[in-house]
């Protein structure tokens, strides 16, 4: 793919395809040499440096590769004149090869459909691949291979004029599609040789020798001497590490006894391994939450069987709000039984995968950056994620950046192109003294000695040039960003004066450049960088595109027909790559034989820069990526969380993972068992059963392989795949290749035309696209469904948590929008749970653990738990202005249970903390910010659910902003008017309030009314000490509260007083005269 050859503009609807050619041309010449007619590559020189000729008769067009491939393994002849090869200087010699001259092997033992019969996947799509890349190219049997074809002018407001042609600039030409690209089109399947070849079958004579054959010779006494040997090796190494009665296990907890055991060298070990935790940690965890089960249910049958007659309604609103918060924590508690822990071994998978003299044989990864609005997502913070990508620790033919720029904005365009300049300096620096981080401006802010470890004298001086570089490029991407602010009437031009294809960002073509690539993109140095790819989908009004999920899918089709990697990894723009060997821990688990083709995806924990020393509202979110996504990782996997996720493409493409084969532990020396037709037939209809199951894919990656059964038919019928994957054959085969990659002899002209065909805003019409592949629509948390599908279909995930940090990004640290992000999220959930995709009722027929099925379900219903938790921190200050309680009066015995509760709830995350290795610090932050977020966001977004998914109206909660100070964390006390912050200080009002009337009636009623008070103000503070990081970031650092949110909260606490006292109706209501025993003082 050619770097820098211009932005690509079209429109696969309007049949449009515009090239805007840079300043820079590089023109690809293959029209002047010879394509070998079996495999499209070039034919090539002979040794001597001649037109290599394989056929000295007709000169038949074949490459050297085939031609010794023909030799060794084919029928030794010409395809066209069907005339003996004979040997060329440099090629090996093949039987046959002394006696030429008297032997002439025109119909030898080649039979084209038995060779078709044994194509396996990869061939088979190659093959289809190459068909359909010779659009309208040949007749029927004609096959032209694909080339660059000369660009056709194409006046783009005018009709085409042959005597106009010659007075286009070449900077204005255009690619025009032609009518018959797409379905409707010509398509050629070439196949190596035509149908009408001789063939004869070879039998095998049962009179003969099976030496003949191969069979009883030398070699084949060696290979089973040498498989004899392999297997003794791995019985001594499976008895050794499992000693005497002992059992092994592989890193994914599976029995060391399956067929496939490799051989324990340090090149062949296992690329990671499971870590369980301690005994003495974990244990004793277990066994307090077994304790605080009893205890909870001793604890309800007291709260159950003693009401309080004279304040029933606090009883049973307090009672109904604690069955919940019970049930809540068992979902959250029990998918965290198992937690573990993991290690990679870095060193074996150089050693496997990266020989010496060899080239590497480390999977390509594709790594997807999406953006939307460079004003939100300053193109500066965007341009040192792509840097901190392209300087990463691994092969640059093996990665390639596609950014998506859902917002079409040329300052994105701009920006990408000024950082990709800057990268030519910058990455082979930073691999040149091995410099962590890799992203500019976190790596220039580090208040660290940067010259520990360096021992180069030339270090100093480059790292002062590049910081000036830096400083530079930082002057030049924040004045474009100046410049975007305003924005011309006439909408933007490029630097050619050709008008910007996005101005209008709801209607406008699809565009790809390719600013990087292995044909043009080279550092200072003469090294090749990797791929940087820019997007921007097509948008036409009228047609959904789903918001970030639809811009995630449309990069898995362009990245599919581009480069075609296996592996895919996606980052938000403000998330770069904190350790520059992040992909080589992924492809530990990834490419590890043992486990690695059961993988959908590895999770990597979010770590956050410019966080606040106290982290007032847990924007590190400690407990969830360190506690509840260790204990899934013991279960089926962590689930997916939007970002720094490494993907299998395949399991995207919604096929299912490979079924592992269990060997036999038992020898049979009777030969095998006949199966009975009843437990034949009933296993028949268990795996048709299973097929038929609409929530699962209708076939595997396995099946595929196999070739068998339905998946045979499948795999021939294009309508099929067509109906599944979209309109475009080309993405179609590359969905057929498990190892990835795009053959070498597609043009990138056409592959271009391609990729702008499947970016179209109507290619997913009539497709599975969002319902069973790609990221799965439906929801603003996209994340989450997607990876509820993966694992429904048994697919696994594993949660990676290296000890440097392999990703870092930014997090809000201003209340209201820590508020307004936590309501998207919750907002999301409540979507899922009102869908057809809700875990509590979706998917019960595939392989989804019920552990993972809680944890699934926690993820969705914990909204709901605002409702509740609304009213429980409302109950204090209702107690407190009543003088009622929701506890009756309880004896020393009774108060036992209280007392267990508390302490079984303190012993519980005082071990969590133990095994987890999380502060205390940042396990009460998070507890605070449940409750902060519970009371606003969370409810907030369970009524906007409500009305977005039953009524249709779409409510959205606007922030306006004032300016803050200029100084370190001054965002943090910048503050935001948004409506999310009129509940939680309602609250802590009216629990002030309380307080004060408590206090004020137990100085009045004398020392008796002291001890009944205790246990209100406690329930009052436990409210407002969870509310306080909430106050405090109100108050601001002056401790100046907005007027507007007083006087709501004073209005709102002083009706909801006024209506308490008028409706009263938690109390017992007297008929009658209330006659009171007053006594000697009446």
């Amino acid at each position: 793919m050619e770097a820098n050859a211009g932005l690509v503009a079209g429109s696969h609807i309007r049949n449009e395809l515009l090239v805007i050619r840079g300043d820079v041309v590089k023109p690809l010449n293959h029209a002047e040499q010879q394509v070998c007619q079996i495999c499209g590559d070039d034919v090539g020189l002979t040794v001597d440096g001649d037109l290599f000729v394989a056929c000295n008769e007709c000169a038949f067009p074949v490459c050297r590769p085939c031609y010794d491939y023909e030799r060794k393994d084919g029928n030794q002849a010409c395809p066209q004149c069907k005339t003996r090869y004979k040997r060329h200087k440099g090629s090996p010699r093949v039987e046959g090869d002394d006696d030429e001259e008297e032997f002439d092997d025109l119909d030898s033992e080649f039979n084209i459909h038995d060779e078709v019969d044994k194509m396996d996947r990869q061939q088979l799509a190659e093959a289809m691949l190459h068909g359909r890349m010779s659009y309208g190219r040949a007749e029927d049997h004609e096959i032209e291979m694909p080339g660059l074809q000369p660009p056709v002018p194409l006046l783009t407001n005018g009709q085409m004029d042959g005597s106009d042609v010659d007075v286009i600039p070449p900077d204005h030409h255009a690619l025009i599609v032609p009518s018959n690209f797409g379905p409707g089109g010509k398509r050629v399947h070439p196949l190596p040789y035509s149908d009408n070849l001789p063939v004869q079958i070879r039998s095998m004579d049962p009179s003969k020798d099976p030496s003949s054959y191969g069979y009883g010779s030398v070699a084949w006494k060696e290979r089973l001497e040498s498989w004899k040997q392999k297997q003794d090796k791995q019985v001594m190494m499976t008895e050794g590490h499992l000693g005497s009665g002992g059992k092994g296990y592989d890193i994914d907890g599976n029995p060391l006894d399956g067929p496939e055991l490799p051989i324990m060298d340090e090149a062949r070990q296992p690329l990671s391994r499971k870590v369980p935790l301690p005994s003495s940690k974990i244990n004793p965890y277990r066994m307090v939450i077994v304790l605080r089960l009893v205890i909870l249910g001793f604890f309800f049958r007291y709260r159950l069987l003693n009401p309080v007659p004279n304040a029933f309604g606090l009883w049973l609103t307090s009672v109904i709000c604690e069955i919940w918060f019970a049930f809540s924590w068992i979902l959250d508690q029990f998918p965290k039984w198992f937690p573990i822990n993991r290690e990679t071994y870095l060193d074996r998978l150089s050693l496997r995968y990266e020989r010496e003299g060899e080239p590497s044989q480390l999977a390509a990864v594709d790594i997807f950056v999406s953006t939307v609005d460079p004003m939100k997502e300053p193109p500066l913070v965007t341009a040192n994620t792509i840097l901190s990508i392209l300087s990463v620790d691994y092969p640059v033919d093996k990665v390639s950046c596609y950014v998506s720029d859902d917002g079409s904005a040329m300052l994105t365009f701009e920006g990408l192109s000024e950082t990709s300049e800057f990268a030519r300096k910058w990455v082979p620096f930073v691999k040149k003294y091995n410099i962590e981080p890799r992203a500019p401006e976190m790596y220039f802010a580090q208040k660290i000695d940067y010259l520990k470890d360096k021992v180069q004298p030339s270090f100093v001086k480059e790292r002062r040039a590049m910081k000036r570089e830096y400083e530079e490029f930082k002057v030049r991407v924040n004045a474009m960003v100046a410049k975007a602010q305003k924005v011309p009437e006439e909408g933007w031009t490029m630097q050619d004066g050709t008008p910007w294809p996005g101005n209008n960002t709801r209607d406008h073509p699809g565009m790809i450049q390719v600013f990087l690539g292995h044909s043009g993109g080279h550092d200072t140095e003469g090294n090749e960088l990797p791929r940087l790819v820019y997007v921007s989908r097509e948008k036409r009004p009228g047609f959904n595109h789903h918001k970030k999920a639809g811009a995630m899918n449309a990069l898995v089709r362009v990245s599919a027909v581009l480069t075609n990697a296996p592996f895919l990894l996606n980052l938000d723009c403000d998330h770069y790559i904190n350790n520059s060997k992040a992909l080589r821990e992924a492809m530990c688990f990834m490419m590890d034989p043992t486990m690695g083709k059961g993988v959908c995806y590895v999770q990597f924990p979010q770590r956050f820069d410019g966080i606040d020393r106290n982290d007032r509202y847990a924007n590190h979110n400690t407990v969830f990526f360190d506690i509840n996504l260790k204990g899934l990782d013991g279960l089926q996997g962590p689930v997916y969380v939007g970002t720094g996720c490494t993907f299998r493409r395949q399991a995207l493409y919604g096929y299912d993972p490979p079924k592992k084969t269990k060997a036999r532990r038992s020898l049979n020396l009777f030969g095998p068992r006949k199966r009975s037709k009843d437990s034949s037939s009933k296993s028949k209809k268990k795996s048709s059963s299973k097929r038929t199951d609409s929530n699962l894919p209708a076939f595997s990656l396995e099946d595929l392989e196999e070739g068998t059964g339905d998946a045979k038919s499948l795999l021939s019928s294009e309508k099929f795949f067509e109906k599944r994957f979209g309109q475009s054959p080309v993405f179609v085969s590359s969905t057929l290749l498990e190892q990835g990659g795009v053959p070498e002899d597609a043009s990138p002209a056409s592959l271009l035309k391609e990729a702008i065909h499947v970016i179209s805003c109507g290619y997913e019409d009539k497709t599975e696209w969002g319902k069973e592949i790609g990221w799965i629509y439906g929801s603003v948390t996209e994340d989450i469904l997607t990876g509820f599908k993966m694992h429904s279909r048994g697919w696994r995930s594993i949660y990676c948590m290296p000890a440097r940090p392999a990703f870092k990004g930014s997090a809000p640290i201003n209340l209201s929008d820590r508020l307004h992000q936590v309501l998207r999220w919750a907002l999301g959930s409540v979507e899922i749970l009102l869908s057809r995709h809700c875990p509590i009722w979706y998917g019960y027929s595939g392989r989804l653990k019920w552990l993972q099925r809680l944890a699934y379900i926690n993820t969705i219903v914990y909204p709901l738990t605002s409702i509740p938790l609304v009213a429980y921190c409302t109950l204090p200050a209702v107690c407190l202005l009543t003088n009622k309680f929701i506890i009756p009066t309880i004896s020393n015995f009774d108060s036992l249970w209280f007392i267990s509760l508390f302490l079984s709830i303190f012993a519980t995350g005082i071990l969590e903390l133990r095994w987890s290795g999380v502060g205390i610090d940042e396990w009460w932050r998070n507890e605070q910010f449940w409750v902060i977020g519970g009371v606003s966001s969370h409810l907030f977004a369970v009524f906007q659910g409500l009305l977005k998914v039953l009524a249709g109206i779409d409510t959205n909660f606007t922030v306006t902003s004032k300016s803050a100070d200029d100084e370190d964390f001054g965002e943090l006390y910048e503050f935001k008017w948004t409506t999310l912050l009129i509940p939680p200080t309602t609250l802590i009002i009216v629990n002030l309030v309380g307080v004060a009337a408590g206090i004020s009636d137990a100085v009045n009623n004398g020392y008796q009314s002291w001890g009944p008070l205790f246990g209100k103000i406690f329930f009052a503070f436990w409210v407002i000490v969870h509310l306080y990081p909430f106050l405090k970031g109100l108050m601001g650092r002056q401790n100046r509260t907005p007027t507007i949110v007083v006087v709501w909260s004073i209005l709102l606490a002083s009706i909801f007083s006024l209506l308490w006292v008028r409706i009263n109706p938690f109390l017992q209501k007297v008929q009658g005269p209330n006659l009171e025993q007053c006594g000697i003082n009446c």
